[in-house]
């Protein structure tokens, strides 16, 4: 069973130790003890993550494949004549899009505009800590 102590499970959900000791003084987030510290179940703070990272819905969404869908602001472009690079933050996460500059025109993105990032893909890497090898 994974456990994670005040601070890491801070760090993973991207706020203070404090914010998780108010969820656990709440009874919000179960905590128990291991070695004398505060210790959280992996299994919990994932739950918890999950809840806490819902990004705004879609109101213009219609059917599609594509589960990953991250509303959000546009927060940077460069661009050139022929490619660009589109930055969005959604919600905790920062999305990067490469496409071409006509994209960008056609859509009409400029920097505090809303977007939607959709990801489809066929491949994702998942890596866990540990040493290199």
């Amino acid at each position: 069973m994974t456990q994670f102590r005040i601070n890491e499970a801070a760090v993973l959900l991207g706020v203070s130790d404090d914010s998780v000791r108010r969820w656990i003084d709440a009874g919000s987030l179960a905590a128990g003890t291991s070695g004398g510290r505060t210790v959280i179940d992996g299994a919990e703070l994932a739950a918890l993550a999950v809840d806490r990272a819902r990004t705004p819905e879609d109101p213009d969404a219609g059917r599609t494949s594509a589960r990953n869908r991250f509303v959000g602001l546009v927060t940077a472009i460069t661009a050139d004549t022929v490619m660009a690079q589109v930055e969005l933050q959604c919600g905790p996460f920062r999305i990067v899009s490469l496409m071409s500059s006509e994209a960008v025109r056609d859509l009409g993105l400029e920097v505090g505009s809303r977007a939607v990032a959709v990801v489809k893909a066929t491949t994702v890497v998942v890596e866990t800590p540990g040493e290199a090898r």
